[in-house]
């Protein structure tokens, strides 16, 4: 029995005995192969070789600046993969909520910066016990006042200390309005709010998210405050922590959060922290387009070895040619993101045939998806059969992880290596 989706549950299922938990210590001819037939389809495969070169690539990028990495964790939920970015020198993982900071703790992640404020009792508790239990770094935004209370009465009520970061948002005439203080008078509200709980609430730091914003200039003008916010404070003494944290960065202008964040006084010994979850396995879609962007406009990207690579595939069967035009894939909304584009077809391969995928002719596209079947657009002298395998490039990783309980690392041969758990 092969990887893939189990037919009622959705989990992913294993060979007898699982090899794979152990694929270290597995001899090489135990791995399946996808291309052998050994891997149920549709899959979703990590390309080994390309992720560790995304890992290295990423954390030298950060290091040139001087600056810390707590790759988002929320893009794979994947400890398997956590660990691997802490091994290569990540500070800490970033979440989103009180759950997938539970999961991080549960697995070994000793420190977790939650880009988003910490609410509902149960969340609280959660994150209470996990602080309660442990060594456990934490910490979570605030952006207003009675924020800060829900947090300082239950921290109070449990004798514990939690680290907040305050959330800037872009000013009110700026768009992208999110999460964050837009004013001054806001700002210092939750400040206030902040030292009236201490010390059950301590101020951290300062954080941002830039991508709300399009606009280069912008994203460059909020990125301005940030800094002069945090090193303001700084100067005031109002941070609880040493050092004091500043933190921002998705996936698409970190290079600008890099450049902006690396201007802080170093006299105030503030800890910059940036928060890409995407460049692991990047994409060939937005992402793509944001790393071409960044090695255009970024003289430190452009000067490293080739940029990020993607890493995430679908494969999948041809099921069926309808008609001389199109083909069915079995591939569907379940298994790939579609949000931001159509998977992409790239490789093709018929089982019996051939030796290694070939790359697909130019005019093949994903036209339309349901459920569970894509629809490709062919030509019709175009050699494609039933039972043919399409590997597929994709567009968002992030809504791609959340639709597998497990993928498969998969080496150029296509031979898998390691399954990597999810936990969403």
């Amino acid at each position: 029995m092969g990887f893939g989706k189990e037919v009622t549950l959705g989990a992913t299922m294993g060979l007898a005995g699982d090899p794979l938990d152990k694929a270290h210590a597995v001899a090489g001819n135990a791995h399946p192969g996808l291309l052998q037939g050994e891997v149920t389809l549709p899959a979703a495969v990590l390309i080994g070789s390309a992720m560790r070169h995304n890992l290295d690539w990423m954390q030298r990028f950060v290091d040139r600046y001087g600056l810390r990495l707590a790759p988002h964790g929320k893009t794979t939920m994947a400890p398997a993969l956590f660990r691997r970015q802490m091994e290569r020198g990540a500070w800490g993982i970033t979440v989103a909520t009180a759950q997938q900071a539970a999961v991080a703790a549960a697995n070994g992640i000793g420190r977790v910066l939650m880009a988003n404020q910490l609410v509902g009792r149960a969340n609280i508790d959660l994150v209470a016990d996990l602080l309660e239990a442990s060594s456990f770094e934490f910490f979570c935004l605030v952006d207003s006042s009675d924020g800060v209370a829900l947090l300082g009465q239950a921290m109070r009520d449990r004798g514990l200390t939690i680290d907040v970061l305050l959330e800037l948002a872009p000013e009110p005439d700026q768009p992208g309005f999110r999460t964050g203080v837009r004013t001054e008078a806001a700002q210092a509200a939750v400040l206030d709010a902040i030292a009236a709980w201490h010390p059950h609430v301590r101020l951290a730091g300062v954080e941002l998210y830039e991508g709300v914003l399009s606009d280069e200039q912008e994203i460059r003008r909020f990125l301005i405050r940030a800094v002069a916010v945090t090193e303001e404070l700084a100067r005031a003494g109002r941070f609880g922590r040493t050092p004091a944290i500043l933190s921002g960065a998705g996936s698409a202008w970190y290079d600008l959060v890099a450049d902006a964040f690396a201007r802080l006084d170093p006299a105030l010994g503030v800890e910059a922290v940036l928060r890409p979850g995407c460049y692991l396995t990047h994409d060939a879609g937005i992402y793509r387009a944001s790393q071409d962007a960044i090695l255009a406009r970024n003289p430190i990207a452009a000067s490293m070895r080739e940029g990020l690579l993607p890493a995430l595939q679908l494969w999948a069967c041809v099921q069926s040619i309808p008609d001389a035009t199109r083909a069915v894939v079995a591939l569907g909304k379940r298994d790939v993101a579609f949000d931001a584009g159509y998977p992409i077809p790239i490789r093709h391969f018929r089982p019996g045939r051939d030796r290694q995928p070939e790359d697909v002719p130019g005019h093949w596209a994903v036209t339309g998806m349901m459920d569970q079947h894509a629809y490709l657009s062919i030509a019709p002298d175009d050699a494609l059969r039933v039972g043919d395998l399409i590997g597929f490039d994709i567009s968002h990783p992030c809504l791609t992880f959340d639709k597998w309980r497990s993928l498969l690392i998969v080496d150029d041969d296509y031979r898998a290596i390691e399954r990597i758990e999810t936990f969403f």
